[in-house]
């Protein structure tokens, strides 16, 4: 983990009275032992020492309230939120940021001392610690998104040994599904016996994996309801409660944001800009944000072009327009784009998505 401190006066005017950088090892005794770097007004260093885990309490208690800089990374939000009631002012840099401040070589002094100078950037970009309730919704998505890839393994190893006998079923979950459940119903082609217990036994699994899957997806749904801009979020065309509960799980309020297309950006879903004397030129999407939720809303818009092929004269034209003029693959993704932004707006807003129509 790693971090850097810094004094606040009554003025509200911040000033480098200490800076500290708290950089947990990824590496070794991975999030036990704890780099720590603190510089004084002037710019020179104080301490860069190493920190056992039931040393860190201590540590932060002795010293006054100051901002701290922490790489976000796995345990950065409790920590943040613990130095934070000490009277510390926390804030997390994401590792790609970090990155161009280490000056020569990779150690946890290094990086540390790299916070330090980071944190203190005035256009530096921070992320926004979350709270325990947003933890915990992550933690569902977390273990759905686990249980959904277990499944779809499960599911070409199903495919792939039937394929081996000349026995293939249509593509898709569903269609799994109910051979699955033929399967374990005693339905089984004419195969060896040995073959017969493999496919059963991968059937069993295949449906105790998908009963899960929908388990979480009612578990996401309650907690969907419970707040109040998951609500909103869905009155978006093509978010449902899953999308909508990770976005606001994980981007919260969005005031992190100044703009739709900042949103837009994080996930990912801008053209990467390569201009140059003048000249604009825009690539493919720069896939640098969120990749969880990047596909979640990929696969949304995805689900919405049958809707609006079907009846484009119920949606906004733009969506109608970008569907004839793009591939498929392509109007998602500009689709994805645009739904960020009215995400945003959303959030902003507090109120509810009113589409336009022709």
């Amino acid at each position: 983990m790693k971090g850097a401190t810094q004094c606040k006066l009554p003025q509200s005017a911040w000033i480098t009275d200490r800076q500290l950088i708290a950089k947990q090892s990824m590496r070794g005794m991975a999030k036990n032992v704890f780099q720590v770097h603190g510089i004084t007004a002037d710019g020179t260093v104080a301490f860069n020492r190493s920190l056992r885990r039931a040393q860190m309490f201590t540590f932060f208690q002795k010293l006054e309230p100051c901002l701290i800089g922490m790489e976000a990374c796995g345990s950065s939000h409790y920590w943040a939120r613990e130095l934070s009631k000490l009277g510390h002012v926390v804030k997390l840099i994401a590792p790609v940021y970090v990155k161009p401040y280490v000056k020569r070589g990779k150690s946890d002094a290094a990086d540390a001392e790299a916070i330090c100078e980071a944190v203190t950037r005035p256009t530096m970009r921070f992320v926004e610690v979350k709270s325990p309730k947003q933890q915990a919704i992550l933690s569902i998505h977390r273990a759905r998104d686990l249980i959904v890839r277990q499944r779809t393994q499960t599911i070409n190893m199903l495919r792939g040994l039937l394929a081996e006998f000349g026995i293939i079923f249509a593509q898709g979950v569903g269609h799994a599904v109910r051979f699955a459940k033929r399967a374990h119903e005693g339905y089984m082609p004419d195969l060896p016996q040995a073959a017969c217990d493999v496919i059963v036994d991968l059937s069993e699994q295949v449906l105790t994996l998908h009963a899960r899957v929908n388990w979480y997806g009612r578990r996401t749904a309650v907690a969907a309801r419970s707040e109040p801009r998951m609500a909103l979020l869905e009155t978006i065309p093509g978010i449902g409660p899953i999308t909508a509960s990770a976005i606001v799980a994980t981007v919260g309020s969005g005031e992190q944001f100044r703009s739709g297309r900042d949103l837009s950006a994080w996930l990912g879903l801008t053209p990467i800009n390569k201009s140059t004397g003048g000249k604009e030129r825009l690539g493919r999407i720069s896939k640098m944000g969120d990749l969880y939720i990047r596909r979640l809303m990929v696969v949304g818009m995805t689900s919405r072009m049958k809707q609006i092929r079907e009846n484009p004269e119920r949606f906004d034209p733009w969506f109608a327009d970008i569907l004839q003029r793009k591939p498929a693959k392509l109007a998602a993704i500009a689709m994805a784009n645009k739904t960020a932004r009215i995400i945003w707006a959303v959030l902003s807003r507090n109120e509810p998505y009113m589409e336009r129509t022709v």
